[in-house]
């Protein structure tokens, strides 16, 4: 009895603690915020607004141009996307400058008000107090230059990546055509779509917004009691207790949300009357484009299976479309990979998570390492690398990711490890990745692509000539110059095999290097390879202690 009178006394001081001093950082972050807030929110808005309409005019002409040379479109496609092409470019416009001024905001609030309560961690008294008193000051005006100089890399350099793949086409490629036949029966899909979707859907999200709000309360106070999810970090509590007090206003943001969704849901009819070549797949779709998204809220709301409205087959061939299955039983390898693992994390298991940047920076370091190892072995040099800065090197921008990612799947195989061994030994699993969208898209066609690998059971020289793929990019000449030991398979359908994997590993390289952070990082890992290079040249090479 004493002891539990001990602990509701103990906690009770903690809370009497607590209150004042969340309500002195609290108003210490608003202080710095206040202070810095301008300088903030004028760096990004300005130098994002700057970024989008200073390079308006290229955009504008660099798309009509790659749209009236690319051979993937047919003549009657060029002519409907160039005379559309103001549109999507007015539209990034808005959305471009609408959504900086709202990052401004946000940025200049929320990154001094973290690094204020971040700063209750560090060691020692005058730590702490020096770091509440700093933190989040200086350091917010040199993140938002950060931000912007993701939005210019992002703008540029990931633009130009991917009209240079528009201006890239197989030559057995069939350019896709515009139906013009078909276009009355999408317009009629289309405005028939908006006319049934819009009301429907509006009255299913109006009916589940009051489920939302109860069982998203219901789950925001279990992770505050488990310490999971947005509680499980110390500095992140005071942030996100108040996600509790303001779920009204995100349930309301979902329903707003859920009613301009129902519009893309109404246009894509035309989407399907087109692909189809049919009005009446279109008018189908429309029907079963409420039971579809009354089903998907049913799955986020955990309520029952399935939908209660009608759901006809709209679509000739199977609905789930899947474009990666070269090898025999990869589907069921994959699902024995998920099987060892529960797709639902335990609130222990969220606090032993990995944390995104430690994998992001140990991915740019394996670049680091693998190209350092290369320009060693004489499997690229200097102008290599000089040419990344021109953005004519996929050698350095891509091949080398590939290579270092190749690595990792290899070294994964041979230690049987059902995750990825990185470098320094640390294992990504299904359980300990990071969690977010961006690392579920990233994680699956990962183990899609080691387990083809795992499946082909590569002997030591394919799986020197596959490394050579992945970094040559297609490049025949130097995949023959580079003697690694690896050495192409007799067998022809082997071979193409291991041709496939290469080009989805570039792929997915290719599609990374389009992130807005990327270009940022890498820029200084080639700096490092420079280095390297210069040093190799001059004959300093660096002492290994």
């Amino acid at each position: 009895m004493d002891d539990v009178l001990h602990q509701i006394l103990l906690y009770s001081g903690y809370t009497i603690l607590f209150i004042p001093l969340f309500v002195i950082l609290f108003l210490l972050g608003s202080i710095k915020a206040a202070i810095f807030s301008p300088f903030v929110f004028l760096v990004i808005k300005f130098g994002d607004a700057g970024v989008i309409i200073g390079l308006w005019p290229l955009h504008l002409c660099w798309s009509a141009y790659c749209i009236s040379k690319s051979k993937k479109v047919g003549p009657y496609m060029k002519c409907l996307m160039i005379i559309s092409l103001p549109i999507p470019i007015a539209l990034w416009t808005i959305i471009g400058v609408v959504g900086s001024v709202i990052m401004g905001i946000g940025y200049a609030f929320v990154w001094p008000m973290m690094e204020t309560f971040k700063a209750t961690n560090k060691p020692g008294f005058c730590n702490k107090l020096t770091g509440c008193l700093v933190d989040g000051t200086w350091t917010c005006v040199l993140g938002a230059c950060t931000i912007v100089r993701d939005f210019g890399d992002f703008s540029f350099h990931s633009y130009f990546s991917v009209m240079d793949e528009l201006l890239e086409a197989e030559d057995d490629e069939n350019p896709i055509e515009l139906k013009v036949t078909q276009i009355p029966g999408c317009i009629l899909a289309a405005l028939l779509g908006l006319l049934v979707d819009v009301l429907m859907i509006l009255v299913i999200v109006i009916y589940k917004a009051p489920i939302l709000l109860f069982k998203g309360w219901h789950r925001l106070f279990e992770d505050l009691v488990g310490r999971s999810g947005p509680f499980v970090e110390t500095v992140c509590v005071p942030l996100a207790g108040f996600l509790i007090l303001l779920w009204p206003f995100a349930v309301i943001l979902a329903v707003l949300a859920g009613f301009l969704s129902s519009v893309g849901f109404g246009c894509y009819a035309a989407v399907v009357a087109y692909e189809e070549n049919s009005t009446k797949k279109g008018l189908l779709y429309i029907v079963a484009s409420v039971a579809l998204f009354d089903e998907w809220t049913n799955d986020l709301l955990y309520l029952r299976e399935g939908s209660c409205f009608p759901r006809p087959k709209y679509r000739e061939g199977a609905e789930g479309n899947s474009t990666l299955h070269p090898l025999n039983g990869l589907d069921g390898q994959i699902e024995v990979v998920h099987a060892d693992y529960s797709l639902t994390r335990t609130a222990s298991q969220r606090i032993k998570a990995l944390k995104a940047v430690v994998v992001w920076d140990n991915f740019f370091e394996a670049c680091e390492g693998s190209g350092k190892e290369l320009l060693r072995d004489g499997a690229i040099d200097k102008l290599d690398i000089e040419e990344w800065q021109s953005s004519k090197s996929k050698i350095v921008n891509i091949g080398i990711p590939a290579y270092a990612f190749l690595g990792c799947f290899l070294q994964s195989i041979h230690s049987g490890s059902a995750g990825f061994v990185m470098r320094e030994n640390v294992e990504v699993t299904n359980l300990n990745r990071p969690e977010g969208r961006v690392f579920d898209w990233l994680f699956e066609p990962m183990c899609v692509m080691k387990e083809q690998i795992r499946n082909l059971k590569l002997v030591e020289s394919e799986e020197l000539f596959l490394c050579k793929l992945a970094l040559y990019c297609g490049d025949a000449q130097r995949i023959e110059a580079w003697q690694n030991g690896g050495i192409p398979p007799y067998d022809e359908i082997r071979r193409a095999q291991l041709e496939g994997i290469s080009r989805r590993l570039q792929g997915f390289c290719l599609t990374l290097s389009r992130l807005p952070t990327f270009r940022r990082q890498f820029y200084a890992v080639v700096n490092e390879l420079l280095d390297e290079a210069n040093n190799q040249s001059s004959g300093n090479r660096p002492v290994v202690v």
